[in-house]
């Protein structure tokens, strides 16, 4: 059975979106009970090396919905935006972001297949067509970057579990 481009991105990105606004509720509920500042998990890592917490939230954004949108541009930066500094700043653009995925269509998402876009930073552009860029590229570090805001918040004692990552599971009822 073939399975269509909006079949393999658009579902499961929004089930992890989910996923990860769930965690950041987490999150802040742990910081409250806890007594410690939003700004704390804000820029936490797991190395000395590796970006905050809050880039890996803009992260999980922008290879969601800002993947989607750079198909449409027909480029893609992901590093564009302010990393957000608290919570509410997080959520908020991971609900623009779910709610940006709610509005596309599994035709639009048939019709990118086949064009040509590009990953760009200042010095180096990836040339792709539409399906491997979202499905070879975006797809792989939206993953990565919500196991990472993840693993970073266990880390810190947030209580969370396999189950919290998973999300709203679609279930054969």
């Amino acid at each position: 059975m073939p399975i269509s481009l909006y079949d393999a991105f658009v579902p499961t990105t929004r089930q992890v979106l989910g996923s990860v606004q769930a965690l950041l509720d987490k999150a802040e509920g742990w910081c409250a009970a806890n007594g410690v500042a939003e700004t704390e998990i804000a820029s936490a890592s797991l190395h000395e090396s590796m970006l905050p917490f809050s880039f890996q939230i803009k992260s999980v954004a922008r290879h969601s919905f800002g993947a989607v949108e750079g198909v449409r541009a027909g480029s893609f930066d992901g590093m564009s935006g302010a990393m957000p500094g608290d919570f509410a700043g997080m959520k908020a653009l991971l609900a623009k972001a779910d709610d940006g995925l709610a509005t596309v269509t599994p035709q639009e998402m048939e019709s990118f297949i086949g064009k040509d876009m590009q990953f760009a930073l200042p010095n180096m552009k990836l040339p792709f067509t539409a399906e491997n860029f979202l499905l070879s590229f975006s797809q792989p570090n939206f993953f990565f970057h919500a196991t990472a805001a993840y693993a970073i918040l266990r880390a810190k004692g947030v209580g969370l579990g396999k189950r919290d990552f998973m999300g709203q599971l679609r279930l054969k009822l």
